[in-house]
């Protein structure tokens, strides 16, 4: 990947699936993100003896067009395909994602009751975005194919499109209004992190899928040094600590 449209292009994205022991644990990048996103947090779950699977969501590590070209419903059938390939090598089934991967996992885990549990980072249940900043982008999107990002993750760990595919954020919109009415359904044990100094997300967000899931064990970590990429910001080994004495709890219930 050498083309001036993706950050941090020296980092590997692709799909991954690292045959481990008999727990597995699947791991969803965000919007215009890649696998590089999970692949930190991926590799500590490996060096524990996990089976760690990364979808590579359609549309993305491409050309920011493409990620136009697909709906939610693709993305949602991506990890579900994922999630059926770690499932025959596995036990036990963790899955987790950030941003909008983890949009995808609760989804997942809501269809799944047999998933063990389920890892929220940085939720974009709702985005910092007003009403009318939505009404805005979804006008725009018939018009414009993409636009800069406002912020975009400077950090040497993210790699991804630097600008917003219009199309595609509507499709996190009506993700976002999905997963909201089936986090009821998700009973698993239940993890989320939040970055304090997430500027994308929305602080209600966290906050509000840890409420409406119907999980008896669950919790809530803010990471105050965070931003939106929490699970690789600064406090990426904290992240990773309490993800893996959360899996181990849950896997032991």
């Amino acid at each position: 990947m050498s083309h001036p449209l993706i950050h941090n292009p020296h980092l590997e994205g692709d799909p991954f699936l690292w045959p481990g022991g008999p727990d597995g644990v699947l791991l969803v990048h965000g919007y215009t993100a890649t696998t590089a996103e999970v692949r930190p947090l991926a590799r500590s779950l490996y060096g524990r003896g996990y089976t760690v699977a990364g979808p590579l969501l359609p549309g993305h590590y491409t050309w920011p067009e493409d990620a136009n070209r697909y709906k939610w419903r693709d993305w949602a059938r991506a990890v579900e395909a994922t999630y059926r390939e770690i499932a025959s090598r596995c036990q036990r089934i963790v899955v987790g994602g950030e941003s909008t991967g983890a949009l995808l996992a609760l989804h997942l885990a809501s269809e799944h009751p047999e998933i063990r549990a389920a890892l929220a980072y940085a939720p974009a249940l709702r985005l910092t975005l007003g009403p009318l900043d939505a009404l805005r982008l979804r006008v725009a999107a018939f018009f414009i194919p993409y636009a800069p990002k406002r912020r975009l993750d400077a950090g040497g760990l993210w790699q991804g499109y630097p600008v917003n595919p219009l199309k595609g954020a509507v499709q996190l919109l009506a993700l976002q209004r999905v997963v909201r009415a089936r986090l009821p359904r998700v009973a698993q044990p239940l993890l989320v992190v939040q970055g304090r100094l997430d500027a994308t997300v929305h602080p209600s967000a966290a906050q509000t899928v840890y409420d409406r899931a119907r999980s008896s064990v669950k919790e809530l970590h803010w990471m105050e040094r965070s931003a939106h990429t929490v699970i690789i910001d600064q406090e990426r080994e904290k992240v990773a600590e309490i993800t893996l004495r959360f899996i181990a709890r849950a896997l032991a219930e």
